[in-house]
């Protein structure tokens, strides 16, 4: 029953969140709503490695899923820093 929900209900909404998600990154129209963009890819990929996780039952997915956040957080970081320091604006 859960493998049925999982493959026909979870993974397409995630993979829909991405695609939109993905669009939001390409079109923009300004540099932090491409970081916001980016950091909800991030969290969908946790989210689909996570349900992995669940799916199969090794739990080893949940680190990676781990490293993943912590990598999306670090750079969410970066980004700010670059902007606060008057990176590039789009006006």
């Amino acid at each position: 029953m859960i493998e049925t929900l999982i493959t026909n209900v979870i993974y397409p909404l995630l993979a829909v969140a991405l695609l939109l998600s993905a669009i939001r990154l390409a079109k923009g129209p300004s540099l932090p709503d491409r970081v916001v963009a980016l950091e909800l890819i991030a969290s969908i990929v946790v989210g689909i490695i996570g349900v992995h996780a669940i799916e199969t039952g090794v739990l080893s997915f949940l680190d990676v899923a781990i490293a993943v956040a912590l990598t999306a957080f670090l750079a969410a970081v970066g980004f700010a820093r670059f902007v606060e320091r008057g990176g590039r604006r789009d006006d």
